[in-house]
């Protein structure tokens, strides 16, 4: 307990799935937390559910003026930010040939104009007080061909590159902040949980062992990502920066698929 006492932290994508479990890790871990989210309905009742040490904003991450905004009041009401959690981000089935412009700019505009944003401005208040901590949510898909998630794939690509960046401009530039990011593979939540109905919509066919009733590994729990989040947070990892840690029991280091197993 308390193992991030006293701290700030701002996480996006809050209100469900693996925000909404580092938003419930951290509060309990003692941190202030600002829920940041589009659904607004259960955003609240996340924020509502945790306590006094939480609190609910609707926020778009697309919207810069939106971030300096949102930034500017935690620091005026808590006069620090400690922590950003980058994990908002939308997922659209579609392969190189058939992603569709609108959700190929929809995925890029969550996942990567949302990050480049929030690090900008997360920075600029961080230098203010003793430093902190990024961390971005990228997504084992950045480092696999996953052709039927084409754009999403290209969006945390991204991410994972930026991460690098982030991390070596604040070293390099003297600046107590650290940037990490987390690449989970599938995990037990409800984006993950839509697929089914999303891939029957796109009439896109898996051509793997998934779309032919072939065994598939095991889905994370969301809690095996904010644990991790956590340690980012905080003062124990405070030699880790600039690092892409990869979440998925084995999946991107072994041929073939990971038959599913107790937990």
């Amino acid at each position: 307990m308390g193992r991030i006492a006293g701290k700030v932290a701002l996480i996006t994508g809050a209100s469900r799935g693996l925000g909404e479990a580092d938003a419930r890790l951290f509060a309990a871990e003692g941190a202030t937390v600002i829920l940041a989210d589009v659904d607004e309905a259960a955003g609240r009742k996340v924020a509502e559910h945790i306590g006094t040490a939480a609190s609910f904003v609707r926020f778009d991450v697309c919207d810069e003026a939106a971030w300096q905004a949102l930034i500017g009041d935690i620091m005026t009401k808590h006069g620090r930010l400690d922590i950003l959690v980058n994990n908002a981000g939308v997922v659209e089935i579609g392969t190189p040939e058939t992603v569709t412009e609108a959700d190929y700019r929809k995925i890029m505009a969550v996942s990567v104009d949302g990050v480049v944003f929030g690090c900008k401005h997360a920075i600029a208040a961080m230098k203010q007080g003793s430093g902190g901590s990024i961390i971005n949510m990228a997504s084992i898909a950045a480092i696999q061909g996953q052709p039927y998630v084409a754009a999403y794939s290209a969006a945390k690509g991204a991410v994972a590159a930026y991460t690098r960046s982030v991390a070596v401009y604040c070293a390099q530039a003297g600046l107590p902040i650290r940037a990490n990011a987390i690449l989970p593979a599938g995990m037990d939540t409800d984006m993950v949980r839509d697929f089914p109905e999303k891939f029957a919509k796109s009439g896109v066919a898996l051509v793997n062992e998934l779309g032919q009733g072939g065994v598939t590994a095991t889905l994370g729990k969301a809690e095996d990502i904010a644990n991790l989040a956590l340690f980012l947070a905080s003062d124990e990892s405070g030699y880790i920066s600039g690092q892409c840690i990869t979440v998925d029991d084995t999946i991107s280091a072994t041929m073939g698929t990971v038959p599913a197993r107790p937990r």
